[in-house]
């Protein structure tokens, strides 16, 4: 699951074994799915919409419940502990299951142990932008200018070891140039900063800044997947410029530990035959959002590498557990 092509092999194959299931027994009555994270976030984003068409293959209602708070950490730990029953999933991210384990001393879960996994659903391409008015239209002049701001260069993330600030800190080291990073309470906090002109730029999961571009409110750059993809249309990769760089997030989703294997499958199946809808993988482009299926160990075996490059950010950025 390396690119884009065999990403949507995969999602052939799962979908064309999915037909059939939605006769079983379960779902019997709507689905709770918690998202760990605020309204208007880029998990937010893609949560809704993989619930949406997930209700539709499954045939019931997929009941959002936003529980933010300390990172993602509240979500999860309130979904590791409902019943393993299928009637409460999990949108879990690059951030929750495998940045906030390593920074939080507090965090009462195991990313690798404490669930059953289901299916990744989206590799989310992270995007550099910058305020419509600053002087920069390419990743080579964003760095020429970074470089002559003296460290006085403000920029923006979702918070203190989260996906932003560590893909920005990993960009600054790329580029050699630096800083001043200004962490907010969330990503649609961030990205409004750079909007309004608070800070001059930001690294962030593309759907919680696409949106704006196209509005002609952020100016982007480049994105953070390998050189030679074109998630984001026409928009370079950032290793174009700086060879070498690539720093992205994904989204999946995950049980509480024990769910029943037959529940799990006919999951992944739905969930298979959910990301070749039109409407989701249209919604998904308009985003920067790859769509993304995965066997269970596959998942699994993909959470385990990102821990540890984040762990490796974490200690180039210099950030402390706490």
């Amino acid at each position: 699951m390396t690119n884009r092509r065999q990403m949507l092999a995969s999602l052939a194959m799962l979908g064309a074994a999915g037909q059939g299931f939605a006769q079983s027994a379960w779902p019997s009555h709507p689905v709770k799915l918690i998202v760990a994270n605020a309204p208007g976030s880029s998990v937010d984003t893609i949560g809704r919409i993989v619930g949406a068409s997930l209700a539709t293959v499954l045939g019931q209602p997929l009941v959002v419940d936003n529980k933010a708070g300390a990172a993602g950490a509240v979500g999860i730990e309130s979904g590791k502990a409902a019943p393993p029953d299928g009637y409460t999933l999990i949108v879990a991210s690059s951030s929750s299951l495998t940045v906030v384990p390593l920074l939080q001393k507090a965090a009462r879960y195991d990313p690798l142990q404490d669930f059953d996994f289901v299916s990744l659903v989206a590799v989310l391409p992270n995007v550099l932008v910058v305020n419509a008015a600053l002087p920069v239209n390419s990743v080579a002049e964003f760095v020429a200018y970074a470089k002559g701001q003296g460290g006085k260069f403000n920029m923006a993330s979702a918070g203190v070891g989260s996906v932003s600030h560590l893909a920005g800190a990993a960009l600054a080291a790329a580029g050699g140039f630096e800083v001043l990073h200004v962490p907010y309470k969330g990503g649609s906090q961030s990205v409004g900063s750079v909007v309004s002109g608070e800070t001059q730029w930001t690294l962030t999961p593309a759907p919680a800044a696409m949106g704006l571009v196209k509005g002609g409110r952020l100016k982007a750059l480049g994105h953070s997947m390998a050189k030679g993809t074109q998630p984001l249309g026409a928009l370079p990769a950032i290793a174009e410029t700086l060879p070498g760089f690539e720093f992205s997030g994904w989204i999946g989703i995950v049980a509480p530990k024990g769910l029943p294997p037959a529940i799990s499958q006919q999951l992944r199946r739905a969930l298979a035959t959910a990301l070749q809808q039109n409407a989701l993988r249209d919604s998904f482009e308009l985003n920067g959002a790859v769509p993304t299926a995965s066997s269970a160990d596959e998942f699994r075996n993909y959470l385990a590498r990102d821990i540890d490059q984040n762990r490796k950010a974490i200690r180039a950025a210099g950030v402390q557990p706490e």
